[in-house]
């Protein structure tokens, strides 16, 4: 069976990963640790000589510029692809999560409990969050069968990858961390999808922070 490989980039740092405030589809930029971390994290996929067939990233900015490292160091273009965007959080968008559960209590709780079902008025519900992501992960797959596919992403879409690959169901609780700017690999044998490695952040100088739970 022909198996197709994915090593799966998470972005580099922001300010609201610091402040721990809710991203979602808010567009916000890599900080000066977070584009630092971008280009370690290229410099050590030269280092280890990866020979991959293709870059997708995310549209969303602190994932096109963590991209844009790699589209540097290795001189090819990233295929920008809006399907790869993290999660839409509606109304929870823009707090901290010591500001959520005060100002949306309600929809903190359905959050918290992994509701399937709910999209947090005017987001994206856990169901349709996976529908999304597991859709653009299979599109990139049949496209690429047979080759190593680079692509960039954000924590909670990764974590849905993680899932996917593991047989994790959607309504437990996360089982792993997934690092600003870490390496994480799974792949595909042409039967069923496995996670070979997971949150390698060896090249990072420093601690990296780990996604919000999502």
């Amino acid at each position: 069976m022909t198996t197709t490989r994915f090593c799966l980039v998470r972005h580099g740092e922001t300010n609201w990963n610091v402040e721990r405030r809710l991203q979602g589809h808010t567009d916000i930029p890599l900080n000066e640790r977070g584009l630092t971390q971008a280009i370690q994290m290229a410099a050590a996929l030269k280092e280890a000589a990866l020979k991959f067939d293709v870059l997708y990233s995310s549209d969303l900015q602190r994932a096109h510029q963590t991209a844009q490292a790699i589209e540097k160091v290795f001189q090819v273009s990233a295929v920008i692809d809006s399907a790869l965007r993290e999660r839409h959080l509606g109304a929870l968008q823009g707090f901290t999560t010591d500001e959520a559960p005060k100002k949306e209590p309600e929809l903190w709780q359905a959050h918290l409990s992994r509701d399937l079902y709910h999209h947090l008025n005017g987001g994206e519900s856990i169901q349709q969050f996976a529908e999304r992501i597991h859709g653009a992960l299979e599109k990139i797959r049949s496209a690429h069968l047979g080759k190593i596919v680079l692509l960039v992403s954000h924590g909670g879409a990764l974590d849905m990858m993680y899932r996917l690959a593991s047989n994790q169901p959607l309504s437990a609780e996360k089982a792993v961390s997934v690092p600003n700017a870490s390496l994480n690999w799974i792949s595909h044998d042409g039967g069923a999808w496995k996670v070979e490695k997971w949150a390698d952040t060896r090249h990072l100088d420093g601690l990296a922070l780990d996604n919000l739970d999502l």
